[in-house]
């Protein structure tokens, strides 16, 4: 498929399952936690309809489409121009039957479907709360960082009301949040199932956090063994490895 691409964009090669994804060399390209975060949902019953809440350029969306067998995937980006790149992104991989992106803010997703309408979410929000963090940057950068248009409870109050009668929830982000994350998901009748710390080796403090709740569903909390993402020798693990599908 001929796909046009725009000024300081390219296309990137996913190294899995033959696909590709567009991104903006100046703008915000995603890292390892979205693949991290489609591994770790890739738990979803067969045949569920899932929303990707934030969805950025796609590629949790993307990914999850060939880590699963779903329904349908509906990305939600606010951003017009990332918006347009994960829409082209989804016709580059031929994937327009599994997902549709639409330009929104999570924020009017209550006019839009109907609650407790998906059977599971993902969500990759921005990590920092407005007003901290280096805030120098490009406006696209600050929004997909910085709590700017949405912050952490908007995006599990939202996701509480889209989810249907345990439902699961999968979100990535950052250990110095678990507190108000956990506080906010029982807020919210979302209860914490499990939870998997990822360090970038075994020298160093966890890095992110990923975390299962399941919507109305009782309390039992499950740690998951840690991820490494390097050996000592900054080479990549075998789990990592196999997420990235180089091995088996």
């Amino acid at each position: 498929m001929d796909i046009i691409l725009k000024e300081n964009e390219r296309i990137d090669d996913l190294e899995f399952n033959n696909l590709k994804i567009i991104q903006n060399k100046n703008g915000f390209c995603f890292g390892i936690d979205a693949v991290l975060l489609s591994d770790f949902a890739k738990s979803i019953k067969e045949g569920s309809n899932v929303i990707d809440l934030g969805t950025g350029t796609g590629i949790v969306s993307i990914l999850l489409s060939k880590k699963t067998n779903l329904n349908k995937i509906i990305g939600v980006e606010v951003q017009k121009e990332v918006y347009d790149m994960a829409s082209r992104s989804v016709k580059l991989n031929d994937l327009e039957n599994k997902i549709e992106i639409i330009n929104e803010n999570i924020l009017n997703l209550g006019s839009i479907f109907k609650k407790n309408s998906f059977d599971a979410i993902v969500t990759n929000p921005p990590y920092k709360k407005q007003n901290t963090g280096i805030v120098n940057e490009k406006e696209n950068k600050l929004i997909s960082r910085h709590e700017i248009l949405a912050n952490l409870e908007d995006f599990i109050k939202v996701s509480s009301q889209l989810l249907k009668d345990k439902g699961d929830f999968f979100m990535v982000h950052r250990p110095d949040r678990l507190v108000d994350i956990c506080s906010l998901m029982r807020n919210y009748k979302i209860e914490p199932k499990e939870i998997r710390l990822v360090f970038s080796n075994k020298n160093n403090p966890p890095k992110m956090v990923l975390i299962k709740g399941v919507k109305n569903a009782k309390e039992y909390l499950k740690f998951r063994e840690n991820l490494y993402i390097y050996k000592d020798n900054n080479v990549y693990t075998d789990e990592i490895l196999r997420i990235y599908g180089k091995i088996k």
